[in-house]
């Protein structure tokens, strides 16, 4: 570990410090997960890139730019990025995908609240699971944030016609489950050829 942040609530304002500077010094290693910030991100990407072992990156927040930089690293490593690594919540990306084709002349929402310290908005995981409504449906939904107290994440996909309401919802009560999810990611990841993989995909092959 060449660097992360505590368990304990940072103050409003307050930065973790990651080093990334250090980074260039860590020893050998066969894989690399990333949940830090936007900052290092490129760091971490490039001593990656540089060393050619996988990575696994949950860093949420990041531009066109970082992501074009994911791109271009795949032609020579295994990448995987993604803004969350909840099993439940790929599986509500495949189901949502194919409830906005199945409806696509109903209105869609989705609703995502989080603990007050979350910085973006909407959250990585609402825009995912927003593609995956666009893909099927050929237009993305309305947006709506919470940020409130110590809330893990919560998401909900609404489809609302005249009538009737069908809702999809994920509740996380405890972060370990990106952590799991991450470790699981990581040993398939390991496996495969430098390329882009997205973790729903990874994890469930058969689901889309």
């Amino acid at each position: 570990v060449a660097a992360g942040a505590a368990r304990t609530p940072l103050a409003a304002g307050e930065a973790a410090c990651l080093a990334p500077d250090a980074l260039g010094d860590a020893p050998d290693f066969d894989l690399a997960i990333d949940f830090s910030l936007p900052e290092p991100f490129e760091a971490v990407l490039r001593l990656c890139r540089e060393r050619r072992v996988p990575l696994v990156s949950g860093t949420t927040g990041i531009s066109a730019a970082q992501q074009a930089a994911l791109d271009t690293a795949a032609l020579d490593i295994p990448v995987l990025w993604a803004p969350n690594f909840s099993l439940g919540v790929a599986v509500l990306e495949a189901v949502s995908r194919r409830v906005a084709a199945a409806l696509p002349d109903w209105d869609c929402d989705i609703v995502e609240a989080h603990h007050t310290r979350k910085r973006d908005a909407p959250s990585g995981t609402a825009l995912l699971l927003g593609a995956a409504v666009e893909t099927g449906r050929g237009r993305g939904p309305a947006y709506a944030s919470l940020r409130a107290g110590d809330i893990v994440g919560e998401h909900t996909v609404q489809f609302a016609s005249t009538g009737e309401r069908l809702e999809l919802v994920h509740r996380a009560t405890s972060r370990d489950i990106f952590a799991f999810g991450a470790i699981q990611a990581a040993a398939r990841l390991a496996e495969q050829p430098p390329g882009r993989y997205g973790f729903a995909a990874l994890m469930f092959p058969g689901l889309d």
